[in-house]
């Protein structure tokens, strides 16, 4: 059984430092590795970033990451990426990696995802430019993730993790207003994880959501946004293959 904490929506800010940390610490005890679902800072700056830095580094498990749109308000991804990797982070971006731990292979494919909607209910491809990159935009978010969870196929884990920060199911967002869902996630990513594969997927975003969800192939759904989980993290059970 392979024990995957997750986390996101943590915004942390300078009055923030080591508010995590102690509950961090104890990682080592009950997980593998320390997933972290985007919106980790308030505003994406530098200095917002070396806070989470200090709060992960040296934990005694690995910690991987993705992106959130607060990460992105101070247009500085690159260097938010590079303090929290600097860290100890490995943060994703249509990208994956493997995590070994004595209870098996744990490959993590990631993305912060896009906004677009859901089955029925979502932004279409067509008309004004803008409109159609900003579907455009999902969909390469989504073909990012699905590349990345193939990939992990091909490379013997005894697990798979989808880690994002939009929601790919509707099913997580119960709670925020109906108004808001196409803005919450997209069923894209959804589509890129059945058909690729998982044993489970992580997001945030949605802080006035639920926890459990599932995509239509079965694949289990978690809310970790931390106002959903009401603690540091939470932890998943999957099972080696």
């Amino acid at each position: 059984m392979i024990r995957v904490a997750a986390v996101g929506d943590i915004h942390m800010g300078p009055d923030s430092q080591g508010v995590l940390r102690p509950a961090f610490e104890t990682l080592p005890d009950c997980a593998d590795v320390l997933l972290l679902a985007g919106d980790l800072t308030r505003h994406g700056t530098p200095e917002e970033a070396r806070v989470v830095a200090r709060e992960i580094k040296d934990l005694g498990v690995p910690v991987v990451a993705v992106l959130g749109n607060h990460d992105h308000h101070d247009e500085q991804p690159e260097e938010v990426t590079a303090i929290l990797e600097e860290g100890g982070a490995r943060v994703l971006e249509g990208t994956a990696t493997v995590v070994e731990c004595e209870r098996g292979r744990i490959g993590v494919a990631g993305t912060k995802g896009f906004c677009g909607g859901f089955a029925g209910r979502n932004a279409g491809e067509f008309g004004e430019p803008l409109m159609k990159e900003f579907v455009r935009y999902t969909r390469r978010s989504a073909d990012g993730l699905r590349t990345a969870l193939e990939e992990l196929g091909e490379r013997e884990c005894d697990a798979r993790v989808a880690l994002t920060h939009f929601s790919p199911v509707p099913d997580t967002l119960a709670g925020e207003p109906l108004e808001i869902y196409p803005f919450l996630g997209s069923y894209l990513l959804a589509e890129a994880i059945d058909t690729a594969g998982a044993d489970l997927a992580v997001h945030g975003h949605a802080h006035a959501g639920t926890e459990h969800g599932m995509t239509s192939s079965g694949v289990r759904v978690r809310n970790v946004a931390q106002p959903v989980i009401g603690r540091a993290f939470h932890v998943y059970h999957v099972h080696a293959r």
